[in-house]
């Protein structure tokens, strides 16, 4: 289940970026909540997963989730522009977190 949780946790992570993009610099009010809101089930979860998992192996996957995912949004939702180093190096990040899963 500590691995579910890690998952939700980068989820809400990334969900967080997401509206805080949106909220303009917290002008925007609907947006600026629910960026709290994802934030806060971020770290609740993330809170879950430290009862079975290494803080040092929870918090590089979740960091990990958080920027890869992060990326992608702003690659899909924010037309941010990329290129072929940008894929390459998300890629190496999504790689370690792969390794960091199997060894753990």
């Amino acid at each position: 289940m500590a691995w579910v949780f890690l998952l939700l946790a980068g989820a809400g992570e990334m969900t967080a970026m997401f509206f805080l993009k949106l909220s303009d610099g917290f002008r925007k009010r609907v947006p600026a909540v629910f960026a709290i809101l994802a934030g806060g089930a971020s770290f609740y979860f993330l809170s879950l997963s430290l009862n079975e998992l290494p803080i040092g192996t929870a918090y590089a996957i979740w960091t990990g989730i958080g920027s890869a995912g992060t990326v992608l949004l702003g690659i899909f939702f924010f037309k941010e522009k990329t290129n072929r180093k940008k894929i390459a190096f998300i890629t190496c990040i999504i790689a370690g977190v792969i390794g960091l899963k199997m060894v753990s």
